[in-house]
């Protein structure tokens, strides 16, 4: 059945709300369950290092490179993600995500040296990457334009998940023999990708991957299960097909089309695609995940037990507010929550880093500093969080979509690389409460990027935002 133009914006348009559609719920649930061992990794160094350091001796500056050189290392599977997508398909490719986490975790478990666990952070990046571009394509792809910023965002609360379950296996294990403590830590996550895989093996492949390939039947089967009508998995079956068959020059690869010769319109995606990513890391969050054991420790703590359950605190908090886009941005839109998120790290980060400046500490500069810092995550997982990865995938075109994913967070894990990397080295040349108000100087920036630059996406189709962005 054919659809014009009449027929679709009354569609869109309609004030009737049908049911939320389940089937795309758990779908895009099993997906985003991946990447709770890449917030598991990420962040369980942040305790674990305490223990690593003494074990193993590692000197500071091993502590910081061994910290965040997944974010580095990444970049190999984050490149390669958007060509393993298309030809294995997002599934197949999440299959193989949840393989190496599997084999990171056990190496990283097993290691005995410096350069052992360098390798094994090697292998875990690899199934990070593929799981960090891949699932929220899948999302994306998946999911109904009604809910499309819930279950986007679902990849961020399971992210979010892995952290507190981090800072949870930290604390609880931080009575275990030392050479044991942190190699437990890690074991934990050897099983969970397993089943995992097989979740993620019983769900439908993306329809927009089955109509790249030629099987319409299979596509528009898949849409008729995720989509909230029939009428509507019509409509975006059709729109699919449109934007798969429109003519392509023959010559002008996918890469060639983004980087190399792109349209005004594909320009213009890019700056968003690659600032929002850019700008989510130079937030400096990722500094506070990694080395707020140092943090609590200049603002006057000491007791280890007591720093490990203030970074449990971070993760109860961050997982906690992550739930806030779940359940407003299809409300409210993506441009009040990135703006509320920016303004609210500005002034949370100005208000740690004044705190650092006290010179001497007491239990008062204690809970200011831990405050400030639940202060900080809380506004950043309202916003800038996720958001950033959602408005991505839903703004790129179809055609250049996985590999558009795979830039947009090659910057981003390159600039979180940097940024966990430098820490502790720029903290000893500016201070550590010159790097939080370094951060907050960019948290400005971002909230300037957002309100002049940033149309909203809420509501709108994946291949309406050609239109909006022909503009």
């Amino acid at each position: 059945m054919a659809h014009d133009g009449a027929t679709t914006a009354p569609l869109l348009a309609s004030t009737e709300k049908p049911p939320r559609n389940m089937y795309a719920f758990v779908c895009a649930t099993l997906a985003s369950m991946t990447t709770i061992l890449m917030g598991y990794n990420l962040a369980l160094m942040s305790g674990a290092q305490l223990f690593i350091r003494e074990d193993l001796g590692l000197t500071d500056e091993q502590v910081e490179v061994l910290a965040g050189s997944m974010n580095v290392y990444m970049l190999v599977s984050i490149l390669a993600a958007g060509w393993a997508a298309d030809l294995l398909g997002r599934r197949g490719t999440l299959v193989v995500a949840n393989g190496f986490l599997m084999a990171g975790a056990l190496a990283m478990s097993l290691g005995g040296s410096y350069a052992a666990l360098m390798i094994a952070r090697f292998v875990t990046s690899i199934g990070v990457g593929f799981a960090l571009v891949v699932a929220p394509v899948y999302n994306a792809e998946i999911s109904p334009a009604s809910a499309r910023g819930v279950l986007s965002s679902l990849l961020d609360i399971f992210v979010n998940v892995g952290i507190l379950l981090s800072y949870v296996s930290n604390y609880a294990l931080a009575g275990l023999p030392v050479h044991l403590s942190w190699r437990v830590m890690y074991a934990i996550g050897v099983l969970p990708p397993v089943l995992l895989a097989a979740g993620v093996l019983a769900m439908p492949e993306s329809p927009r991957w089955l109509a790249m390939r030629g099987r319409e039947a299979d596509a528009r089967a898949v849409l008729m299960r995720t989509s909230d009508t029939p009428a509507e998995a019509e409509l975006r079956f059709e729109e699919i097909k449109r934007v798969v068959d429109a003519p392509q020059e023959a010559d002008s690869g996918v890469w060639r089309e983004l980087i190399f010769r792109p349209s005004a319109m594909v320009r213009r995606i890019l700056v968003f695609v690659v600032g929002l990513n850019f700008l989510q890391q130079a937030l400096g969050v990722d500094a506070i995940l990694l080395y707020s054991p140092l943090m609590f420790k200049k603002a006057g703590m000491s007791s280890n037990n007591a720093i490990l359950g203030a970074t449990v605190a971070i993760g109860v908090v961050k997982t906690c507010f992550i739930l806030v886009v779940s359940f407003f941005s299809d409300r409210f839109g993506r441009r009040p929550l990135l703006l509320a998120s920016a303004g609210g790290v500005a002034a949370s980060l100005t208000g740690l880093a004044l705190t650092l400046c006290v010179g001497e500490t007491s239990p008062a500069s204690s809970a200011a500093c831990v405050a400030f810092t639940l202060a900080t995550v809380a506004a950043f997982s309202v916003g800038f969080g996720s958001l950033p990865s959602t408005y991505a995938t839903e703004i790129t075109p179809l055609r250049l979509r996985a590999q558009g994913s795979s830039l947009g967070m090659a910057v981003n894990r390159l600039t979180c690389g940097v940024v966990s990397m430098s820490f502790i080295s720029l903290a000893g040349w500016i201070t550590m409460p010159g790097c939080f108000f370094l951060y907050a100087g960019m948290a400005a920036t971002a909230y300037v990027f957002v309100f002049l630059r940033l149309p909203e996406t809420k509501g709108r189709t994946l291949e309406e935002m050609d239109v909006l962005f022909s503009k």
